[in-house]
């Protein structure tokens, strides 16, 4: 225990267990020392961080004589040299000090405490002891510590200034500047002199402006430091207001310097992208998300001729061509809600007022996030590729008119002299009302010819209809071509319009005509005579304007012999008769046909197919083709499907190798329809060349075959040339 003294040296009442109470009660580590400085009392709180035993003398107030730099080694030791000086000026000067140091705990870690220490005296101003007060200040340190760091990271310093100078530089901001961080706060004069000579004149007016004005402010400067290196930073302040009175400002202050390099090497790669878009020769816009106009390139400005602020205040539709207005129209809306590149054909006015085409692509730009933040726009002008593709399209069509004269007949194709003769007959046939009966082998292209007819026909306009009298059940047939009554049968529960009715004014074709039934054919005969029919289980006769087309793969002719077809029938559908030739006999038409077929499937299934395998086109035409124009058609469809290159080629498994041996009599009728076929294309050639062989105009220019070989195979089929001669006189 520390005894008081008098003013004359008297001993007075000891120190005892109140002053201790007290010191315990205060929530931080309390303490109090001789005059010489020796600490003889720590209260609990302290004793329990140092980890005193219950009877250390510091825990009792006992008086050690030890001194109290005794205690210094409790300190870190980074932290010795500056305490002991702070207390040794305390001692010799007996004023009050206070001083930052760190104390080691018990469990040996070490935490900040801000000391401070009072002299108590006596009435006479004689020193009695002192007392003193530790506060715990590591969470105070550690925010100081980060926040040093934060500036230090940032190169972002902290100040406070009034109308007197600054009161206050954050270490950071004296390493932003080049100076000693442990000197006081810079004078304005000595701020002025670190700033760059260009720059003193307006930082000088912004001092006095934010003075004067009491408000914040925000601006970047340059600096000079003491090594000569020159910095931007960009300085922020705010006015600090005490009870509504002005109290100075605080702000921070940023060294920007790369940014400023990076602004200013943006600057000008904006500069060098704006002379590079200027010399582009496509017309160039940038927009915002809401396709605001935000910046055009010379050669667009110069197309619309007018300025940058007067394009910026335009819309896109005085510059569109109204006929594709809706159409460009239509796709911006759709990139409103999902922004995607895409590219429009259009015609923009320039500001002559005429339109040139161009190809505009539009490509958006997104941030990090995802968001819209410009439309890219890049008009090419097409001017001439559309001119050159107008021209191109009209000598396309000019060719394919060409050569649909040439080798097209609506939709049959083909230029062999035995599909010539059929067309020509086809001409002559079409104008007329009369019954056509069309025969050949399955596949030929029976109902192609039957639509020719139609189409070159005076009923053109009205409807074709086609039954396939095979495909219908045979006790449905009759009510499928001419309709049915209600209850004219089970399951008849309302009346049917038949076939015919529907082809009223046009054109029925009757394929497989040769399948009806004897009570059918007896319906048929009646229309075919009397131009009238009743419907199944009906009374009443109904007059119509027809015109009736049949074609079948059978030979009606034995079929009359057998009693299986209507001799009546026959002649009456065999008005004017057409036989469609076998593929094999038109194998000059097999290159035409490939080339047909290559290009609709080709278009369909995506393919770009340049050519066809010279082998393939053999094949091709060295097999027989018993499923004629039909099987060729699936062929070459199945070929195109698996073709996987440029070159077109066929499997040669997939061509059937089946001979046909259907024979008539003892000769084969293969042999028979081709001798008939060629006999049938040369009498007409003679008949329309009045039975001249040679020459432009001859019959063997006509069929395209040399002279020689046209005479050989009029001896051969042993035809009378002479009977084609014009008689003298007409």
């Amino acid at each position: 225990m520390i005894d008081h003294f008098d003013g004359i040296g008297q001993k007075r009442l000891p120190l005892g267990a109140e002053l201790q109470v007290a010191l315990n009660l205060i929530p931080a580590h309390t303490w109090y020392a001789v005059p010489s400085g020796a600490i003889t009392f720590l209260n609990e709180r302290g004793s329990d961080y140092l980890g005193l035993l219950k009877d250390h003398a510091l825990r009792l107030g006992i008086d050690t004589g030890a001194a109290w730099d005794s205690h210094i080694p409790l300190l870190h030791p980074d932290d010795h040299e500056e305490t002991r000086g702070v207390w040794s000026t305390c001692l010799r000067t007996g004023c009050a000090g206070q001083v930052s140091f760190r104390v080691r705990s018990a469990a040996g870690g070490y935490r900040w405490f801000l000391s401070r220490a009072e002299p108590v005296r006596a009435s006479d101003g004689t020193l009695l002891y002192w007392i003193g007060i530790n506060l715990d200040i590591e969470d105070r340190k550690q925010a100081e510590f980060y926040l040093g760091e934060g500036q230090r990271l940032a190169h972002m310093g902290s100040w406070a200034f009034n109308a007197a100078g600054f009161d206050y530089w954050s270490p950071e901001l004296f390493r932003i500047h080049g100076l000693d961080p442990n000197r006081k706060a810079p004078t304005v004069y000595e701020y002025m002199a670190l700033v760059h000579p260009e720059d003193r004149e307006f930082v000088a007016q912004a001092i006095q402006k934010m003075l004067a004005d009491h408000r914040g402010f925000d601006f970047t400067k340059r600096i000079v430091r003491p090594d000569g290196e020159i910095r931007h930073v960009r300085c922020v302040g705010t006015a600090e207001t005490h009870g509504g009175t002005f109290g100075g400002f605080l702000g921070t202050a940023m060294d920007v310097t790369e940014q400023e390099e990076l602004t200013k090497a943006l600057r000008k790669s904006e500069e060098e992208l704006r002379q590079v878009l200027d010399l582009a020769p496509q017309l160039i816009g940038v927009l915002g998300p809401r396709r605001e106009r935000i910046y055009a390139n010379r050669m667009a400005l110069t197309y619309y001729g007018i300025s940058l602020d007067e394009w910026r205040q335009r819309s896109f539709g005085p510059e569109v061509h109204p006929d594709d207005f809706d159409m460009v129209k239509a796709h911006v809306d759709r990139s409103v809600s999902s922004p995607a590149a895409f590219e429009l054909e259009m015609r923009l006015r320039n500001g002559h007022g005429t339109h040139r085409w161009f190809l505009v692509r539009y490509n958006p730009l997104h941030d990090d996030q995802g968001q819209l933040v410009r439309w890219y726009l890049a008009c090419t002008d097409i001017e001439d590729r559309k001119r050159a593709e107008e021209r191109l399209q009209q000598e396309n069509v000019a060719l394919r008119e060409e050569i649909d004269r040439a080798s097209m007949f609506e939709e049959i194709v083909g230029t062999s002299p035995a599909l010539q003769a059929v067309l020509s007959r086809i001409s002559k046939v079409a104008p007329t009302d009369s019954t056509v009966l069309i025969t050949g082998e399955t596949g030929t292209g029976k109902e192609l010819v039957a639509r020719a007819i139609h189409r070159r026909s005076n009923r053109t306009s009205r409807a074709f209809v086609s039954v396939n009298c095979a495909a219908i059940p045979r006790d449905l047939i009759a009510s499928e071509l001419f309709g049915h009554e209600k209850g004219a049968f089970t399951g008849a529960l309302q009346r049917r319009v038949g076939r015919f009715e529907l082809a009223e004014g046009g054109t029925i074709f009757l394929d497989e005509v040769g399948e009806l039934l004897p009570d059918t054919q007896v319906a048929l005969l009646r229309v075919l005579q009397e131009r009238e029919f009743e419907r199944v289980g009906g009374r009443q006769s109904i007059r119509l304007d027809v015109r009736v087309i049949a074609a079948t793969n059978r030979d009606l002719k034995t079929a009359v012999a057998n009693g299986a077809f209507r001799e009546d029938l026959y002649y009456r559908l065999n008005v004017f008769p057409l036989e469609m030739p076998p593929l094999r006999a038109r194998r000059a038409d097999i290159p035409l046909l490939v080339e047909y077929f290559i290009d609709r499937y080709a278009r369909k299934a995506g393919k770009n197919i340049r050519s066809v395998d010279k082998k393939t086109l053999q094949l091709l035409q060295s097999y027989p083709w018993p499923g004629n124009i039909r099987e060729l058609q699936n062929v070459i469809e199945r070929s195109v499907i698996v073709c996987e290159t440029e070159i077109f080629t066929v499997d040669e498994s997939w061509l059937s190798q089946r001979q046909l041996d259907t024979r008539l009599g003892d000769k084969p009728f293969l042999l028979e329809k081709v001798a008939a076929t060629e006999k049938e294309m040369i009498e007409e050639a003679l008949r329309e060349s009045q039975g001249r062989i040679f020459g432009p105009s001859g019959a063997a220019a006509k069929l395209g075959i040399a002279r020689s070989t046209l005479e050989s195979k009029i001896r051969s089929l042993k035809i009378n040339k002479n009977r084609f001669k014009a008689s003298p006189g007409t």
